[in-house]
């Protein structure tokens, strides 16, 4: 019989259970690792994806999400608010090319922490739904049973 318990002991072994999702240092580095991406503050670095702020000529703050710092498109890499940065974040770790050997470096800047860890909320869960749906499917395919439970009075 499948049971939450079941489903939620091979999502912890996955790095996507209730344990993970309980503390955001361990969600955010199952995340990490299910992308092999790491994290840098450092500038200077020869990241792979740069996200950070400027400043324009005229003083109004401006956020850049780019592969390439030296060829910037400002249409597509220049956003006017820090929100749009998350959905950035997003695209670039799911499409990230990172493996053990030589993981991703990612480049934001500790201003925008915040929306880092917004970006780490969205895929724990997207990744904690998509194994939840694997897990179940392979449960089954092992003969296990689907239980509905019902609220009879």
């Amino acid at each position: 019989m499948i049971t939450d318990k079941l489903i939620n002991e091979q999502l912890e072994a996955k790095g996507f259970g209730d344990k993970q999702a309980c503390d955001p240092d361990l969600a955010k580095q199952s995340v990490l690792d299910h992308y092999n991406v790491e994290i840098t503050h450092e500038f200077g670095s020869s990241a792979d994806y740069y996200v950070y702020e400027e400043t324009t000529a005229d003083g109004y703050e401006v956020y850049v999400a780019t592969h390439y710092m030296n060829n910037i498109i400002i249409s597509e890499q220049v956003h006017q608010y820090d929100s749009n940065l998350c959905g950035e974040i997003v695209e670039y770790m799911k499409y990230s090319n990172g493996d053990v050997y030589d993981p991703e470096l990612l480049y934001i800047s500790e201003s925008l922490d915040h929306t880092l860890d917004q970006a780490i909320d969205d895929l724990f869960v997207y990744l904690s739904e998509r194994f939840e749906e694997e897990i179940l499917e392979d449960l089954e395919a092992q003969g296990y049973e689907r239980v509905e439970l019902t609220n009879e009075i």
